[in-house]
Parts: C-alpha cells; sequence; structure tokens
C-alpha cells in the first residue's frame, strides 16, 4: 500500500462568489477545467503527471453527464479518466478519499481532484411520466426543492439544526457570538503580513479573471470572496429567527456560493517532485463517515470526525488544528460540547458559515486552509469534517510534517 500524499502547494481555490453573483453566468464544470489548466502551470505541473481524475459536483448543468473525462478533455488532458462523486456537502471529502485510495492500492501514481458547483441557477428539471394524469410528467427545482425538502424526514435543512439547538439547549444569544468570531477568524485571513502576503494568498487564485459565457473577454475581476459582509453583535441582535419558535436566524447560517477548488493526490516520492517546498510533507492518514438519525444533520459531525480519529489513533488533543464545514453556527457548538475541543480555536482563518457554501468545493477549500494553518504551526495533525444532506457526514484527518 502506497502513502496518500499532497504535494505542498499543489491546490487551489477560486473565491467563492455570492449567490447570483460573479460567476452565475458560467458552466462550472467548464470553468474549473480552465482554472486548474491555469492553476496547474502556475505551479509548472505538467498535465502528463496525471494518470487518474476525480470529479466532485452536486448541481447538474448541461453535458454534465460526460463529468471527469469532459472536464480533463477541456483542459487539454483527454488522457486523465476517472468518476463523478456527487455526495452532497461531503462531496470534496469523499473526492479526496476516493483519489486517496486509488494511489493507496497501487492503481494509479498521481490523481486530479476537481470539485465544482454554480449553486446560482440550478436546473428545473422536468421528468417524463407516460402514466401521469394525462401522461403529464413530474418537475423539480434541483436547487431551492431540495434545500426545502428532504424526501425521506419530510422538512427542510433549516429544521435540522433547529432540532439540534433544542436538543442541546443552544440560543440565538451563543450561536451570534459564535458567528462574531468565526467572522473575526476570517478577517485575521485577509490582511496582509510584514511581507504583504495575506492567509488567503498562500492558495487563492487572485486576481480571478472573470470571462463571460464564451470565453472570450473578461467581464469581471475578484480579488476575494464575493458576499462577505461585515457582521456586528448589534446586527446580529437585531435579527429574529427563521422559523417560528426557532433559534437560527439568517446570521447564523451560511449562504448560498459559487466556485471551484483543486488539488493534486498522488504518492509520497512523487509528492516530493511535484511539491512547492519538498521538504514538507503532506499525507492523508485516515477518514470516517457516518450518518445520524433523521432530521439531525448537524450532529452527524460528530461520529465522523470520532470514526476517523479513531482510525487514526488519535484524540481531539492530539490535533493542532480542526476545521468544520458548518452551514449553521449550531454545528460548531454542538461538535466542540461532544468532543470537548476548543470552539474558539476551531476553524482560524475562515470557516463556511462566513465564506459561503457552493456545495462540492466547500470541504476542499477548507481542507486546503487546514493544510496551510497546519504548515504556518511547523506541522501537526489536522481534522476536517462537515454534514450533508440526508443526516450523513465526513471526516478526514491529515498529517504534516
Amino acid at each position: 500500500m502506497s502513502a496518500i500524499a499532497i504535494p505542498y502547494g499543489a491546490y487551489w481555490c477560486t473565491p467563492f462568489a455570492r449567490w447570483q453573483g460573479s460567476l452565475a453566468h458560467l458552466h462550472s464544470l467548464r470553468f474549473a477545467a480552465q482554472v486548474a489548466r491555469d492553476a496547474l502551470a502556475a505551479r509548472a505541473i505538467a498535465l502528463a503527471e496525471f494518470d487518474y481524475g476525480v470529479l466532485g459536483m452536486t448541481v447538474p448543468q448541461r453535458n454534465c453527464f460526460y463529468g471527469l473525462p469532459w472536464l480533463t478533455g477541456e483542459m487539454g488532458a483527454a488522457h486523465i479518466g476517472g468518476p463523478t462523486i456527487m455526495q452532497a456537502c461531503a462531496t470534496s471529502a469523499r473526492v479526496l478519499v476516493q483519489a486517496g485510495q486509488e494511489i493507496a492500492s497501487g492503481a494509479a501514481e498521481c490523481a486530479l481532484a476537481i470539485t465544482a458547483d454554480r449553486v446560482s441557477n440550478g436546473p428545473h428539471l422536468y421528468y417524463p411520466n407516460p402514466l401521469g394524469a394525462g401522461g403529464t410528467g413530474e418537475s423539480e427545482d434541483w436547487v431551492l426543492g431540495n434545500f426545502d425538502k428532504d424526501p425521506l424526514a419530510g422538512c427542510n435543512m433549516l429544521t435540522t439544526a433547529e432540532n439540534c439547538a433544542r436538543r442541546w439547549g443552544v440560543s440565538s444569544a451563543e450561536q451570534h457570538a459564535l458567528v462574531l468570531r468565526r467572522h473575526e477568524q476570517y478577517l485575521a485571513a485577509t490582511v496582509p503580513d510584514s511581507d504583504g502576503r495575506s492567509f488567503q494568498s498562500r492558495y487563492m487564485v487572485t486576481p480571478l479573471a472573470v470571462p463571460d459565457q464564451r470565453g472570450k473577454r473578461v467581464v469581471a475581476t475578484l480579488t476575494g470572496d464575493e458576499g462577505v459582509h461585515a457582521t456586528t453583535a448589534a446586527g446580529l441582535a437585531s435579527l429574529t429567527p427563521v422559523l417560528k419558535d426557532g433559534s437560527v436566524t439568517f446570521g447564523a447560517q451560511t449562504h448560498p456560493a459559487d466556485g471551484n477548488a483543486g488539488m493534486v493526490v498522488t504518492t509520497a516520492a512523487r509528492a516530493r517532485a511535484l511539491s512547492r517546498d519538498a521538504a514538507i510533507r503532506i499525507e492523508i492518514i485516515a477518514s470516517g463517515q457516518a450518518r445520524t438519525e433523521l432530521a439531525y444533520m448537524p450532529a452527524a459531525p460528530i461520529a465522523a470526525a470520532q470514526r476517523a480519529l479513531a482510525s487514526a489513533g488519535l484524540g481531539i488533543k492530539d490535533l493542532a488544528a480542526i476545521k468544520s464545514h458548518n452551514p449553521f453556527a449550531v454545528n460548531d457548538i454542538i461538535f466542540a460540547r461532544e468532543t470537548g475541543a476548543n470552539l474558539d480555536a476551531m476553524n482560524n482563518y475562515g470557516c463556511s458559515l462566513i465564506w459561503g457554501h457552493p456545495q462540492a468545493p466547500t470541504g476542499m477549500r477548507a481542507i486546503i486552509e487546514l493544510i496551510e494553518e497546519l504548515v504556518l504551526r511547523g506541522g501537526g495533525h489536522g481534522l476536517f469534517h462537515g454534514c450533508a444532506a440526508g443526516d450523513t457526514a465526513m471526516a478526514v484527518v491529515l498529517r504534516v510534517h
């Protein structure tokens, strides 16, 4: 079995643009192909290095039937094949696990992992039904309809957060206090250091030239995330819960977004050759999956993280850093209560609660930030965890040394 490694610096992420923002007009797979091609060229990583690929996406777009092979073909790397994976908000973690398993088994030596979604302008789908009244079919709004109702639990995602808030006794005030802390952590990632370099500049593709739909001209330039607004205690306190008799306000949950991210997953030997700094070693050492009871989605990462840590032979106190996909502030609060994690120390430099949620690439950005935080700390073990639709979750444990 080969070790599963990530070359230092061999990853990237676009800024995330809020719902109906600057990336809303782009085909997410074609745009991800362009970004990946340019990012690899900037890192002097030749497309010929790859013998496998994995694509993660959750919102269908025209021609996505062709998945990963189409995307790599658009990049000019038609020799790269592999699967397309959809596991809701856990897609990124699953993509990395899939790529890692292929490397560990010896079936591949260098995998390109790409995640991309455009949550804006989600498709309206029509399903033919010749047995329907008059032959009339059924339809759904892929994004809004599925946000609004889990077909098994019969409730929307916000209800799962309220269920957890009630069980763990989490108030609006406690959620808002955490939002302020997470916003403070996010801002720390945008401030230039003495060398004029911010934390986000360590991995983010900026300035990001946004093309028109035909890719012929630049229509916008993003120098950072779009849609992150100033957050104040007074502003949060003025908000009322979205659901009657609830505790979760619009300020205590994430917002839908658009964007893409990519990463190279390979063997230890290949990672040293492709790394920006061969002295820095990054390994994926464990993963975990879990499913919690119906309509308690924010609680699912607790068990997923515990399984990943048990597989790695580690405990919470052994971790140098923790990152989460936290669509609700409730997620982090109950995770810290159940595991003993330091709530204030989780999610340094940002999280999806603040920078938004384009679904497939959300977790990959968090994992990239986790790597960079561990590098700044001089190494150590790190944990990423996040919930997903269907009351499920994934977790990944990394080691930087």
